[in-house]
Formats: structure tokens, C-alpha cells, sequence
């Protein structure tokens, strides 16, 4: 159910600093028109963490109401480190939510025995199937793959979203034996070429808000095994994703996006602060030069 890339939104706001409902349904829409499999909603890239309640449902509102039109999945990012209210999070989930993005417990470091006690009793509770969100140099708490191949084998989890700052050990030795039905998909971007090549079902990339269908045809052509197309594609859109990531995300990719009018503005909410002019013109350069070379489709503001 996870194979292809997915998209975790922005969340835009517009002058008042009110989030946009209009300009994300579009960037929703013209991601899956443009080849991704899914959305992932309320993730770190859509700033959650700022948002309030009721701006979360909304988020979750419209992003369900695009993939129910196109017939895709979305996936609804959570997060916390008590075991009881994230549980209760997944019942409250609402209808035309495919799938839960669950962060490994944050800053408790329950070690490796509580990762799989946490997420063995959310299994039996959840009304989706959950994704894994492995990000050891976010949360505080490695998860090695014999972990993650004993959470796998639960019929409720369908993969992790592996984002381990890189490719290591772990990610080989998960990749050349998963359990039947659950799925790596890629969550560093500059690296989901390599990754995809040792089998990995997709990503979960901020960079495709720009690049939607290159990296569509990355994943695409490494299923394929159409190596030579995907080692060009990977080696130009790493270095996209590099120019989109030199300050913390999501405030590049914002400034972007606002460049090419396709948000109102590029603001982000604190304690982020927007992406300074310099680098984004770097990253509005690097995306211009990879167009050039017909790996990008540019769009005009809408």
C-alpha cells in the first residue's frame, strides 16, 4: 500500500497568517497530478507542532477530500511519547485517513524493548495501519532492523518511514530481509536514490513539492531497474534536495513554492524563522537548472 512516493504537505498561510485551505488543496492536487501515490498530512514538513486543533482538522479535511478525489492515499502524520494518548489519537483519526505516520517515542528513550511494547498495544488499537517513523537524530532512540523486522510482522504495521540521517548497517541488513507486506519507504532526501536501489518502496520526500513527477519517475525507473536513468535522476535531485534542505525545513521549500507562486507567502510559524534570500535563490537557481535538463516540470503560479 506504500510503494510510490509521497508528499508531506506544507501547511501555508496566507497574509494574516491564517492557514490557507485553498493553496493547499492546490499543491495537494497538483502533487498527485503530478505522479505521487499519496499525501502525508500533519508532518514535521507541514509544521504540526504549530498548528492548533482545529487547524489540524482542517489540514486533514482538505488533504483527505484531494486523495479521495484522485483516489490516493493519505497518510496522517502523529506524534507524542505516551503510549495511552497517541492511542487514543489513532481512534480519533477521521474518516478518508488510510494510514498513520507514528513517531518512535521522543526524548524518554524507552529503549528498544518499550519501541515495540509502544507499538505492538497502538497496533491493536488502530484503525489504519501504521508506518513507523524511525528518526534516531530527532527522536533520541535508535531502532536496529531486527526491531523494526519484529514490529513489521504485526498486520497493522505496513513499513517505517527510515530516516536514519543516512544509509548504514541497519537499513542493508532491513532491506535484504523484510517480513512479508511491510514497506521502507525513503524519508532523507538527498539519499532516496541509493536507498531506493537496495529496494526501498518509496519516500516520503519534501523536495518533490517542487519536483513532484522527477522523483516519481526516480522511484519509477529504480523499480524498473532502469539503473541508468535512475542514477541520473537520483544525482540531479540530490543536489535539489540539498539546496532545499540548507536551512531547517520546511522554510526553504516555502520560499520556493512563494517564488513560483504557488503559496501566498513563504512565512513559517516560530520558532522557525523563514529562509534567508540568499539561499533561496540558490535553491530557486538549482531548481531552475535541473528543469533545464527536463527533469522538472515548472509551473506557473496558479
Amino acid at each position: 500500500m506504500l510503494r510510490g512516493l509521497h508528499v508531506p504537505l506544507i501547511t501555508p498561510f496566507d497574509t494574516a497568517g491564517r492557514v490557507d485551505e485553498d493553496a493547499l488543496e492546490k499543491l495537494g492536487r497538483r502533487a498527485l497530478d503530478e505522479g505521487a501515490a499519496g499525501l502525508v498530512a500533519l508532518g514535521t514538513t507541514g509544521e504540526v507542532a504549530a498548528l492548533d486543533p482545529a487547524e489540524r482538522a482542517r489540514v486533514i479535511e482538505v488533504c483527505a477530500r484531494v486523495c479521495a478525489e484522485r483516489q490516493a492515499l493519505l497518510t496522517v502524520g502523529l506524534t507524542g511519547n505516551d503510549t495511552r494518548s497517541t492511542a487514543q489519537a489513532l481512534r480519533d483519526l477521521p474518516s478518508g485517513v488510510g494510514a498513520a505516520l507514528v513517531t518512535v517515542p521522543y526524548f524518554l528513550r524507552p529503549g528498544e524493548r518499550g519501541v515495540v511494547a509502544h507499538f505492538e498495544a497502538l497496533a491493536e488499537q488502530t484503525p489504519v495501519p501504521l508506518v513507523i517513523y524511525h528518526i534516531p537524530y530527532r527522536t533520541g532512540q535508535a531502532v536496529g532492523a531486527a526491531t523494526l523486522r519484529r514490529l513489521g510482522a504485526h498486520p497493522m504495521i505496513a513499513g517505517v518511514k527510515y530516516s536514519a540521517g543516512g544509509i548504514d548497517q541497519d537499513a542493508v541488513d532491513l532491506l535484504g530481509d523484510l517480513p512479508e507486506g511491510f514497506e521502507v519507504l525513503g524519508g532523507d532526501d538527498v539519499v532516496i536514490s541509493p536507498l531506493l536501489a537496495l529496494g526501498a518502496a518509496g519516500g516520503i520526500l519534501a523536495s518533490a513539492h517542487l519536483a513532484t513527477r522527477s522523483f516519481a519517475d526516480l522511484v519509477a525507473a529504480w523499480h524498473a531497474g532502469d539503473v541508468e536513468r535512475a542514477r541520473g535522476l537520483g544525482s540531479r535531485l540530490a543536489r535539489l534536495s540539498a539546496a532545499l534542505f540548507a536551512e531547517p525545513n520546511p522554510t526553504v521549500t516555502k520560499g520556493v513554492l512563494h517564488a513560483r507562486g504557488l503559496i501566498p507567502t513563504p512565512d513559517v510559524r516560530l520558532p522557525l524563522l523563514p529562509a534567508g534570500a540568499e539561499t533561496v535563490t540558490r535553491a530557486v537557481q538549482v531548481t531552475e537548472a535541473v528543469s533545464q535538463a527536463g527533469l522538472v516540470a515548472v509551473h506557473p503560479g496558479e
